[in-house]
């Protein structure tokens, strides 16, 4: 029970999330409204989602000095559920889209650069597929796997900032600060952050596990 302290933890955070975030008391924001609860969802997804490409990038790293089977798996597994969770935090923000600006997607340089982070990352997995050497393809992988990385800081973090944005944190757009993210808000976010962030690893562990399984079962 205590070896498996954090998925009881994971699982804690994350019915407080659900429960706290539509029962809870929000800010009764311009525009927004009630439509702030997906903070609980959209914004702690993409954070979820950067913790585990981090990940695969230092295993990545990690399996092109030492080329091994845990590396490689490892980095391959945060990739597949890093994804997961950016199309997630993609549809969620449609949706909030819809509600804010009254169109589903805009023509808006952060929503395209996340798009684009995600057809990069779906790159990765077709280059795997692509490959047939099992060192080879962990080697080629793990290169653009960092490749991979850098266009996400760029395509989410440096050009939104060069340019007009109607995404809060970007193009001169004020972020959520301590007008909007009150005390009620910041109560249950921080701690989403958390409770997705170890159910992402959860995930990627059970991922890693079947791998090795199958793995043992092919050697045997």
């Amino acid at each position: 029970m205590i070896k498996h302290w954090w998925k009881v933890l994971c699982a804690l955070l994350l019915s407080y999330t659900v429960v706290a975030g539509f029962l809870g008391e929000v800010p009764a924001l311009p525009i927004l409204n009630e439509s702030i609860r997906n903070l609980y969802f959209h914004v702690t997804m993409w954070f979820s989602m950067m913790i585990l490409f981090i990940i695969s990038l230092v295993y990545s790293i990690r399996n092109l000095g030492n080329p091994t089977f845990e590396n490689d798996t490892i980095a391959l597994e945060s990739a597949k559920i890093g994804m997961l969770f950016g199309v997630l935090g993609l549809l969620t923000g449609m949706v909030w889209a819809k509600f804010t600006w009254g169109a589903w997607w805009v023509n808006d340089v952060k929503l395209n650069g996340a798009a684009a982070t995600m057809l990069v990352y779906s790159a990765y997995f077709l280059l795997r597929g692509s490959l047939e050497d099992p060192e080879k393809k962990g080697r080629i992988s793990g290169v653009y796997s960092v490749f991979a990385f850098v266009m996400m800081l760029v395509f989410i973090m440096v050009l939104p900032r060069m340019a007009d944005s109607l995404h809060p944190g970007d193009g001169g757009n004020p972020g959520f600060n301590s007008y909007d993210l009150d005390k009620n808000l910041r109560k249950v976010f921080y701690p989403a952050i958390i409770g997705w962030s170890l159910l992402g690893v959860w995930l990627m562990n059970i991922g890693y596990r079947m791998k090795k399984l199958q793995a043992n079962k092919y050697q045997k």
